[in-house]
């Protein structure tokens, strides 16, 4: 629907960065932080950090930590040295006079005497990390920031990384390599998290916003799969958030008005070894929407708070919480608002994690240790034009998790990593009925659906791997990971893994990754039919990857790489015998049975294969920066009917591209292009008694048109005194362009209509540092 579409579009937060180059001379700020070692996250002492083009330098302390004062104001580059390490460069800080920049920068260890070490410090690392040895893609907060079209949803600025397809304009789902968006596994802090979403999908993952501010970002990477033992419970890729600590310099904050929400950061020092940092966000979309006389009303808010203690140059102590509301409503008081009202299916969530980490430096390793919890309470209602319900669901999903994990330098060129984590779902609570005319079997007859039910589950992944650089230019990586699923009648699941990279030369590596992945279904899957708990069990992708990078000068990365993989037991729909379960976000309960609530199977097979090209422009020297990616792929699922049709992720050709440019102090320019193969779709029964619902003899059999955006970003930065304001404009879709997505069904005129975006949609905002 156009205005579901619209809602989404305007559910992105629209907050402001500072995205600038150098300010003038005589504005000048601080850069705080801590020099660690990239293995065991040891501080390191006697490393000097230089601002590139700067007079401004300093050198880490005992503990790690060093202070940069007198730096100009803008976007800087730290240069850092230390002899036995990697030197490294490190771009994309945001100085402000208004409050310290902190940053942690990680250095790799080598051996001096080795001839291949480049001691030219790169941007990109001199290795990448054995968990993640391919297919990863790392961004700093900058990076993250300041992309066109992304409005700062961490989620929509890291999907344009290769591999990652579209769902829809209106969505932030990660689709990656053909994988439905439940194949992609959420970690924030050490903890794994279900969604990171307001309006979530149940189920999956995904949605239209992220509830992350994106100023708590430190880094986000995505693996877009050959991840190592270390992460489990995921076929197909991984995302990872690490979130900054709070400056220990001064209380220092900003305030963020946009055009659909406004919000505020606080943040400082605790004490002499602590920091904190602070956030709420409240939209006033329900203000905007009831304004302009739409019936469908959201409206959301979130809170994030963050404390660090460093009692000594052992130990780390941080806690973690997270909280959100989203509530959608609605205006009836009309019979067209009702009629439309009626294909909307409405979710409203109360959502909150937390964790608390322990960090223990050992004589030659590291120990982690985080207690969590998740929490999410969904209320999803639908009902028809006369308020009958459609749809009514209530749950509860509620997770505690304990997990451990050590790195140890055994020995010369050998590193061990090992770890556990166990899970206890305390709270599975399930209150859900549907209209039996929405879940039908395969003949067509109703099958309405009406549960009650509540039940625990216990879980278990525990892993080890073992690294070995063989010789200077070889590193070998073994592991294997066990899961253990008391739920699904005490399955046991092991997963081995492999890789091995190759330094041709001093800027050429060449890689191998292959594995086994194995994932739980859903929670909600479990009680959509009362054989599903007997009949679904884990599901596995195995993959194979092959890659080739080369660093171009300091700053650019050219990397290729083909992939191939091959799905088994997975979950597959006994109503839709031509189908896998695949699902994204649901609109309409009356189009398809919603949430996986049918009976399930665990029997369906697929592949998926595909090569990527990706080049990297960090910002350097040069006043511009961005990245493209392009890939080809192809995949395939089979249902029970033994039929090997398109996925519904399929996308046989995927572009992005990032082009920016900082021509002055005060303003930045970029933009962004997306474009791909438009997804399948399987069309409407348009005659008879079932006229309205998809017809799945002809599933997947067509496919949308090809999807293109193009965003404009435009910054500019003030400074009065010691403070600072940034203004932006953000031009999302400025070509104009109507893209579609799937149809759409018109029950008054009984007939499938186009389902399509709005066009250009402009947006603005200020924000304040103090």
């Amino acid at each position: 629907m156009k205005r579901a579409l619209l809602l989404c579009l305007l559910l992105r937060p629209a907050l402001l960065s500072a995205q600038v180059a150098p300010a003038s001379a005589g504005s000048t700020g601080v850069v705080t932080g801590r020099i660690v070692t990239a293995t065991t996250e040891a501080p390191i002492a006697g490393a000097t950090i230089r601002v590139v083009g700067q007079e401004a330098g300093a050198q880490s302390e005992a503990d790690g930590r060093f202070t940069v004062r007198g730096v100009r104001v803008g976007i800087v580059t730290l240069e850092v040295r230390r002899l036995g390490f990697a030197p490294v460069r490190r771009g994309d800080i945001a100085v402000s006079p208004a409050k310290p920049a902190e940053v942690t920068i990680v250095l790799q260890p080598v051996d001096v005497q080795l001839d291949v070490v480049t001691v030219r410090p790169e941007a990109f690392p001199a290795r990448m990390p054995a968990s993640t040895p391919v297919s990863t893609q790392r961004y700093d907060a900058e990076e993250v920031r300041r992309q066109p079209g992304a409005q700062e949803d961490v989620l929509r600025a890291i999907s344009i990384a290769p591999g990652v397809g579209v769902t829809s304009a209106a969505r932030n789902d990660i689709v990656v390599r053909g994988g439905a968006p439940f194949e992609n596994l959420f970690v924030v802090d050490n903890i794994e998290v279900p969604n990171i979403n307001h309006f979530g999908s149940q189920g999956s993952t995904g949605g239209p916003i992220s509830l992350i501010n994106i100023r708590f970002v430190e880094s986000a990477s995505l693996s877009a799969g050959g991840f190592g033992a270390r992460l489990g419970d995921r076929t197909s890729s991984a995302t990872t958030l690490t979130l900054r600590e709070g400056n220990r310099e001064r209380v220092a904050g900003e305030v963020n008005v946009a055009a659909t929400q406004v919000g505020a950061v606080l943040e400082g020092p605790l004490g002499r070894n602590g920091s904190f940092l602070a956030n709420v966000r409240q939209s006033y979309l329900d203000l905007l929407f009831k304004a302009i006389g739409l019936s469908f009303i959201p409206s959301y808010t979130d809170a994030t708070m963050k404390a660090t203690w460093r009692p000594n140059r052992r130990d780390a102590f941080s806690v973690l919480a997270i909280g959100a509301r989203g509530t959608i409503s609605f205006d009836n008081s009309t019979d067209s608002a009702r009629v439309n009202n009626a294909q909307v299916l409405a979710p409203t969530q109360d959502q909150y994690f937390s964790g608390l980490t322990w960090k223990r430096l050992l004589g030659r390793g590291v120990a982690t240790t985080t207690l969590g919890r998740t929490y999410t309470r969904y209320v999803t209602a639908q009902r028809d034009s006369l308020l009958a319900p459609i749809f009514e669901s209530r749950s509860t999903e509620g997770e505690n998790s304990l997990r451990t994990d050590v790195t140890l330098v055994a020995g010369r060129g050998v590193e061990i990593e090992t770890g556990t984590i166990f899970k206890y779902a305390s709270t599975l609570r399930y209150d859900a009925t549907l209209a039996g005319f929405t879940r039908r079997d395969q003949a067509g007859a109703p099958q309405p659906l009406s549960v009650d039910t509540s039940f625990t589950a216990w879980r278990n992944g525990s892993y080890l791997q073992a690294t070995w650089q063989s010789t200077p230019t070889v590193r070998l990586s073994a592991g294997v990971r066990g899961d253990w699923y008391g739920f699904l009648d005490n399955a046991v699941r092991l997963a081995p893994r492999l890789s091995l990279s190759y330094q041709a030369n001093a800027v050429t590596t060449l890689s191998l990754s292959g594995g086994r992945y194995w994932q739980a279904p859903s929670y909600i899957w479990l009680v959509g039919d009362p054989g599903n708990a007997t009949r679904l069990r884990p599901f596995r992708a195995d993959q194979l990857i092959a890659g080739i990078s080369r660093l171009v000068g300091r700053d650019l990365k050219v990397q290729f790489e083909v992939y191939g993989k091959r799905y088994g037991d997975y979950p597959v729909r006994r109503f839709r015998p031509q189908a896998v379960l695949s699902p994204s976000g649901f609109d309409d309960a009356t189009t398809d049975i919603p949430f996986g609530l049918e009976p399930l199977a665990s029997s369906g097979t697929g592949t998926a294969y595909g090569a990527e090209l990706f080049l990297q422009k960090k910002l350097g020297a040069s006043p511009f920066y961005g990245q493209l990616s392009a890939s080809l792929n192809r995949t395939r699922f089979t249902g029970l009917d033994g039929t090997a049709t398109r996925g519904a992720f399929d996308t046989p050709v995927l572009a992005n591209g990032v082009l920016g440019w900082r021509p002055n102090a005060k303003w930045e320019v970029a933009t962004r292009l997306r474009g791909s193969s438009g997804l399948p779709f399987t069309p409407f029964v348009a005659q008879g008694s079932l006229a309205g619902t998809l017809d799945f003899a002809q599933y997947n059999a067509l496919r949308v048109p090809f999807f293109f955006a193009a965003d404009v970003r435009v910054d500019r930065r003030f400074l009065v005194g010691n403070r600072q304001f940034i203004a932006f404009l953000d031009l999302q879709n400025v070509t104009n362009r109507v893209n579609t997505t799937a149809p759409q069904w018109n029950p008054r005129l009984r007939r499938a209509e186009p389902n399509e975006s709005i066009g250009l949609l402009p947006s603005i905002g200020l924000n304040f540092e103090f």
